[in-house]
């Protein structure tokens, strides 16, 4: 009789360790003052446009800065770094998610004590970075107009370990036929009573509210971190 297999084993282990890291690296950041917000979706989703817009936006107000993963090459670093905040690229090779060892060793050389708001930008995916806590106090899934309405649907365990739906691109939204009602149906079919933000990151239209909405919570997470919202 061959063995059993013991992927689920291994699975679990790399799962536990990596929520020892997570715990240690979220009471890092309460200790320091500093919100981190991490943004999941599917490539081509606009994460790092919408990072690089809320970046700009916030430099000339708060401490901000960005961790970005991606399985090669250094571009959306370089793309981010165009906002003058502190960023640095993750570089994972095969593995297609972050995972809170890769995020802890971004930040050994950074004083996370002198940033307000840590934004990581994972890996474009919805499968894999669901599994993977990566010590952040939110965690957005973004989900495009050009995406089709059922991610949801598909995709339950990333919106289910969400804590905020952002649709992004929504100046496209007439141009494909996007049915905003049908989305907003899937995602608290999956996930009910969940927030859900609208932004377009290239015409700017509910970037204010997003970036409030980042910065309030943030402000109820840590308390007396980021509680003037006035500069925006």
């Amino acid at each position: 009789m061959s063995p059993e297999p013991r992927l689920l084993e291994v699975r679990k282990n790399v799962l536990k360790q990596n929520d020892i890291v997570a715990r240690a690296l979220r009471d890092r950041f309460h200790r320091e003052g500093t919100s981190a917000i991490s943004l999941v979706s599917s490539p081509g989703a606009g994460k790092t446009t919408l990072l690089e817009k809320a970046l700009t936006l916030l430099q000339p107000h708060y401490r901000v800065a960005a961790l970005v993963g991606d399985l090669a090459t250094e571009n959306d670093a370089r793309r981010l770094a165009r906002s003058g905040a502190p960023v640095k690229q993750i570089t994972t090779g095969t593995l297609c998610h972050l995972d809170a060892g890769m995020v802890e060793r971004a930040l050994e050389d950074w004083d996370v004590g002198k940033l307000d708001l840590l934004f990581v930008e994972n890996v474009g995916n919805l499968v894999c970075p669901a599994s993977y806590d990566l010590g952040e106090d939110l965690r957005l899934v973004l989900l495009s107009v050009t995406e089709g309405e059922d991610k949801p649907l598909k995709y339950p365990t990333i919106f289910n370990s969400a804590d905020v739906a952002v649709i992004t691109k929504i100046d496209l939204a007439a141009a494909v036929e996007f049915d905003e009602h049908s989305v907003q149906a899937n995602i608290q079919a999956v996930r009910p009573g969940m927030r859900v933000v609208q932004v377009s990151a290239r015409t700017g239209e509910g970037m204010d509210t997003f970036l409030r909405f980042m910065i309030e919570q943030a402000a109820r997470l840590q308390k007396g971190v980021c509680a003037d919202t006035g500069a925006l």
